[in-house]
């Protein structure tokens, strides 16, 4: 399956589901869009957390064989600077709501949940690199 035909594929597109503040989120940029890429011998997928920061956010992603991807952690609150002891009261809320979330999908294939590679990106962008399952053939013996 080309990138182009996954993309326009309506059904997979649903196929993501969102829960808690990934959900509710709907003003300002959206928590949980997925882009999905695919090459001879892996998969890449690309979620948007913008509002997480890596050093505040424990996020756990889980890579079935199936090709399953379940992704989980806390929006952090907003109302506090980085390096300020001070706490700001948000009058308005354009960003995801605090609170746990929840991101599920599935890859358009199997994959090997032992040979994947993720980096946070400072944009707010999860990037996976997961390698396809591959059955290799029994050898044969001489």
């Amino acid at each position: 399956m080309d990138g182009q035909k996954f993309a326009d594929n309506p059904q997979l597109k649903s196929s993501v589901i969102l829960t808690g503040t990934a959900k509710q989120g709907g003003a300002g940029p959206p928590v949980g869009l997925v882009d999905v890429g695919e090459s001879e011998g892996a998969y890449l997928f690309r979620v948007a957390l913008p509002g997480i920061r890596k050093d505040q956010c424990k996020i756990k992603c889980e890579i079935q064989r199936d090709g399953r991807v379940h992704i989980e952690g806390v929006m952090n609150d907003v109302g506090l600077l980085k390096d300020s002891s001070t706490v700001y009261h948000m009058k308005v809320q354009q960003l995801c709501p605090p609170g746990p979330f929840t991101i599920s999908f599935s890859l358009p294939g199997p994959v090997d949940p032992r040979l994947f590679s993720p980096s946070f990106r400072p944009d707010g962008i999860l990037e996976v690199v997961i390698m396809k399952h591959r059955i290799v053939p029994p050898q044969e013996h001489s």
